[in-house]
């Protein structure tokens, strides 16, 4: 397997999509220095979840911190026996979160900062997005288990959805994005299904928005 679109893939989803497995499995694939954000160590997040007005912004600048700390260490540093990077999310997903979470006067001092410290970072050469329906979501949440997790609602999930959207939307003219419709497609227990999406990835793809779905496919 290559990339044919470059050498830094980023793979995202909504919380519960997938997208830390699909990573996990890539980077195996391609010996690529594989970057996973830290989120169980934000101290901040088991207490957002359950009180999201008074801790938006503490958990929001603790992420965009961390996020800033790991991509400079591992996406600007170079290193000879690995040619490929693969990371589970984009700096970009910063201002995303915090656009859902935080009140206008927080989240325009939120920007500033973001804006400052995303200036250095390379834009992905193939971002991928796993899109699950809300309902699948928060069955493979209740299926990991993660105490801070039990609190998340369905209407969060939709607003993070769409807020991803949007991103999409403003981002299609900078570099290519492929959506992958999965539903509760298996990928980690099932092969073949694995198989499936690697084919799509070793696809070109242009600048712009692509769908793929497993379902459609097979039409």
């Amino acid at each position: 397997m290559n990339i044919p679109n470059g050498n830094y893939l980023v793979i995202e989803g909504n919380i519960g999509a997938g997208k830390t497995s699909l990573s996990k499995m890539l980077s195996e694939q391609l010996n690529a220095r594989l970057i996973l954000e830290e989120f169980s160590d934000n101290p901040f997040l088991p207490l957002f979840y359950k009180n999201p007005e008074r801790y938006a912004f503490p958990v929001e600048l603790f992420f965009m911190t961390e996020r800033h700390k790991q991509l400079q260490e591992l996406l600007l540093e170079g290193n000879l026996f690995q040619e490929y990077i693969v990371s589970d999310y984009i700096f970009s997903k910063t201002l995303l979160f915090a656009g859902q979470n935080l009140e206008n006067e927080e989240f325009r001092l939120f920007q500033k900062l973001f804006n400052t410290l995303n200036a250095s970072f390379p834009k992905p050469h193939l971002l991928v997005y796993i899109h699950r329906p809300i309902s699948q979501l928060l069955l493979n949440i209740k299926k990991r288990g993660r105490s801070y997790e039990s609190d998340i609602s369905s209407d969060y999930l939709q607003k993070i959805q769409a807020a991803y959207f949007d991103f999409f939307r403003m981002k299609e003219n900078e570099l290519p994005i492929l959506i992958l419709e999965l539903d509760d497609m298996d990928f980690i227990d099932q092969s073949e299904n694995y198989d499936l999406l690697l084919q799509q990835l070793n696809k070109k793809y242009e600048v712009g928005i692509h769908y793929w779905s497993p379902h459609k496919a097979a039409i």
